[in-house]
């Protein structure tokens, strides 16, 4: 079984290198969604619904149906793929789930980029940041020195672009209004991971609203935060190992 892991916001898929070879499946694959460490095309206008649409697109070329990770806004990605194309996976998790509760409100960050102009002047003043900076930056959120290189090199203007419209597609309440929705992902397997420490989805209690909805088990990361993957990789992939097991002893 292939199991493919997809990436968020403002990031590259190095945010999954030390994770990678700690998970026991011998084809982990990764997405890059356009913007976020791969080119964005000319005619992709960088919306909620065109992410789906991009990833639905990507997930049609495996020959089964794949294991599904999302983190960040690849976590957004991965729950609305699970409502609305669940022929194309065999299981999903996230570690956003919290997001798609009518209750949750946006980070300040978001909001800053939800807001007309404000937003542009934010990520100009992103992408002309010494990568350096911003490497230095990430460090201190949890990444490894090598990861958050990898990543500070990868904020460029199209990611800017595609930050401005991905959330923009997603103010509330257009994201709350998508909680009724998620029963459609209990038609496969799903594991909310929930990073305890995470100040930007929602926390707990929103999160575990938001499973209970989608028929999701739960995950929990004690005192992990919105990087669990680099800061604590090895339990971060116990609990996405021990859910994969579970489901081919049940197979």
């Amino acid at each position: 079984m292939t199991l493919v892991l997809v990436h968020g916001n403002p990031e590259t898929a190095a945010v999954w290198n030390d994770l990678i070879p700690l998970l026991d499946d011998d084809d982990v694959q990764t997405l890059s969604p356009p913007g976020f460490g791969s080119p964005l095309p000319d005619n992709f206008d960088a919306t909620s619904d065109a992410y789906v649409e991009w990833l639905a697109a990507e997930l049609s070329h495996f020959s089964s149906p794949v294991d599904l990770i999302g983190h960040d806004w690849g976590g957004g990605h991965v729950v609305r793929l699970a409502c609305e194309r669940p022929d194309l996976i065999r299981s999903w998790a996230s570690d956003i789930l919290g997001v798609f509760t009518p209750e949750y409100v946006w980070h300040d960050r978001a909001q800053i980029w939800q807001t007309p102009k404000v937003g542009e002047e934010a990520v100009a003043a992103m992408v002309s940041t010494d990568p350096v900076e911003t490497s230095t930056r990430y460090q201190s959120l949890g990444m490894s020195a090598d990861i958050a290189s990898q990543v500070a090199n990868g904020v460029n203007a199209d990611m800017a672009k595609a930050i401005l419209s991905l959330y923009r597609s997603a103010a509330q309440p257009i994201v709350g209004n998508l909680f009724p929705t998620l029963t459609n992902a209990s038609v496969r397997p799903g594991l909310a991971i929930i990073a305890t420490a995470d100040p930007f989805v929602g926390g707990e209690l929103l999160a575990r609203k938001a499973a209970e909805q989608a028929g999701a088990e739960v995950g929990i990361l004690t005192d992990e935060g919105h990087w669990w993957m680099c800061s604590n990789p090895q339990a971060g992939a116990d609990l996405i190992n021990s859910f994969l097991a579970n489901l081919d002893d049940n197979n």
